[in-house]
């Protein structure tokens, strides 16, 4: 890794872990649920993300929903773990390399440390990864 607030692997760097490539390859919803449900800190369940996920791209009949509302959870990511890129790019990239952006994006929640298979809540070690802030000292009385 070359740094933490740079990605881990690269775009096309599918083939490096096969587990994550045939899952994203073969069930997309189940590998964006599970990054969804982990970058939303369990505010969100894995399967409710995946079917919104499926059913936008079923019922919408066009490619272009999946890609935008899963490049908001890349963007979210750069936000929590990468330095701020154009996130126009997100949307670009999820257009074009959809597979590959999923399957970047779960690498590199696992190479951070998380096990994807147990969500949020199976993954209690990585709760407080956020950088501690002093606390806010009062100043003097006032009247």
């Amino acid at each position: 890794m070359a740094s933490d607030r740079t990605w881990s692997t690269g775009l096309f760097d599918c083939c490096s872990d096969w587990n994550s490539c045939c899952l994203t390859c073969w069930c997309p919803c189940v590998a964006f649920g599970r990054t969804s449900e982990i970058l939303d800190k369990g505010s969100s369940n894995c399967c409710v993300n995946g079917t919104l996920y499926t059913l936008l791209g079923i019922f919408t009949a066009t490619s272009l929903i999946g890609p935008f509302y899963s490049c908001c959870y890349r963007t979210k990511l750069r936000e929590q773990y990468l330095s701020g890129e154009n996130h126009c790019n997100d949307f670009w990239v999820h257009c074009f390399c959809h597979c590959c952006a999923l399957c970047q994006e779960y690498r590199e929640l696992q190479n951070r440390g998380f096990d994807m298979s147990a969500g949020w809540r199976g993954n209690p070690h990585m709760h407080n990864k956020a950088v501690s802030m002093a606390p806010v000292v009062e100043g003097e009385m006032k009247r």
